[in-house]
């Protein structure tokens, strides 16, 4: 077991643990970031949701620093043991188990927590004059695009709704000013605010020397919908998570590629049992994807229904889908789509299916970059997949929540298989 601590008091650092991770705006804290622990920047964030992110970048911080034995779809489980300043830590030791529940699944280790007392100054202003009517996770990719193109739509005679964005990397960042400015020329006005988060941890302990880097990182998509949740509770508004249902059901491609490459943060799952922890222990828990019965190209076909086609291909072109973001290794600029990791296939199929026009630069379309796009393709996997097809033993062995049925389960996958099949036939 590997025992670490997020501590936000650097002269109450514990001596029995195997890794510590010091927020407290210093400037060699462990993080890099403007954001402090009082959250002070986001406004006037509740307790019990500044407990949230605290937990969720200690889990993030942990994940990313404890490297795993193997790789691919052979990841080991750990064993992480986490010590966390909260709010209150009676009440979630009380509900320890429930939130061990969803990391574990989460992340696919085996989580501990124990909580300290958050003794940091409350130093809060607010954040909007009025009551947004919703909050939208903007990450700078197609679907939260979507998501944001559809709520501004949607809004009423003097609403609004407010984005918030996180980055742990340069790689997004451009693309979610993109399409907020985007947005502000489709739906001038609509936009609250738009908070952009840079929150990454730093290379260097306290003492110089490095943490190790695991890549995986299954739980960085947990911190951003944290930070989402922490605008979002200061009005009570409902946080939107804008993802396609297909990739939130995350089918295995292969029989033995459990959804190991993905993230689960927005499986329904997840979010039912992140929703039911947080309703227990009292904080904002309004939360939910609109998009969960569509695929990426229904998605698709929806903004060009509401922008009309040439500007849909405009805005979603400006969006980023691809999973890597080390292209600036290759001479090209980092967040370059290379054309052939999962969510690239997916994305130039939702363009194929929805008859928008993908003016997206590909590096698998440009001979230079074979062997680096060759190392990366999961095309073959992809194919494999749309070959043999969604059986009911793979829809009965995914977890579901209430209200949503096997048979809408498999009727989604099939549906994005089909637009799989769709472009790499």
């Amino acid at each position: 077991m590997t025992r670490l601590a997020l501590v936000t008091d650097r002269t109450r650092i514990p001596t029995d643990v195997d890794e510590v991770f010091v927020w407290d705006g210093a400037a060699d804290q462990s993080f890099k970031t403007k954001l402090t622990p009082t959250l002070s920047q986001l406004g006037t964030v509740p307790p019990l949701s500044a407990d949230v992110v605290r937990i969720a970048l200690a889990v993030y911080a942990a994940d990313h620093s404890v490297k795993r034995e193997g790789g691919g779809s052979n990841w080991n489980r750990r064993e992480l043991d986490v010590i966390v300043p909260v709010s209150d830590p009676e009440l979630w030791a009380r509900h320890s188990a429930e939130l061990i529940v969803v990391t574990n699944f989460l992340t696919g280790d085996d989580w501990s927590f124990q909580f300290t007392y958050y003794e940091g100054e409350e130093d809060q202003q607010p954040l909007v004059a009025h009551a947004p009517a919703r909050v939208v996770l903007a990450s700078g990719g197609a679907d939260s695009g979507t998501g944001a193109v559809i709520s501004a739509s949607s809004l009423a005679i003097g609403s609004s709704h407010i984005l918030v964005s996180h980055s742990s990397s340069g790689a997004t960042s451009g693309s979610q000013q993109e399409v907020h400015d985007a947005l502000e020329v489709l739906f001038s006005g609509k936009q609250e605010a738009h908070h952009r988060v840079f929150l990454a941890r730093a290379k260097k302990r306290l003492d110089g020397t490095e943490y190790s880097d695991e890549p995986s990182s299954r739980s960085r998509s947990f911190l951003f919908l944290a930070l989402g949740l922490a605008v979002a509770a200061q009005s009570g508004a409902t946080l939107w998570i804008p993802e396609n249902g297909f990739a939130s059901l995350n089918p295995p491609l292969g029989p033995e590629r459990l959804g190991a490459l993905s993230t689960k943060t927005t499986h329904p799952w997840f979010l039912w049992r992140f929703q039911e922890l947080l309703m227990k222990v009292g904080a904002h828990a309004a939360l939910e994807n609109p998009f969960q019965l569509d695929t990426k190209g229904e998605m698709f076909a929806q903004v060009a229904s509401l922008l009309g086609a040439d500007e849909a291909s405009m805005f979603l072109t400006s969006t980023n889908s691809c999973s890597h973001t080390d292209q600036n290794y290759q001479g090209v600029p980092s967040g370059t789509h290379c054309g052939v990791c999962f969510g690239c296939i997916v994305r130039r199929a939702s363009f194929t299916t929805s008859g928008v026009k993908d003016a997206t630069r590909y590096l698998s379309e440009d001979h230079q970059f074979d062997a680096y796009t060759a190392s990366h393709s999961v095309v073959e996997a992809a194919r494999d997949f749309v070959d043999r097809g969604i059986d009911n033993a793979t829809i009965m062995a995914m977890p579901l929540p209430p209200g949503l049925t096997a048979r809408e389960a498999k009727h989604l996958c099939e549906r994005g298989r089909a637009e799989l099949g769709a472009y790499l036939s």
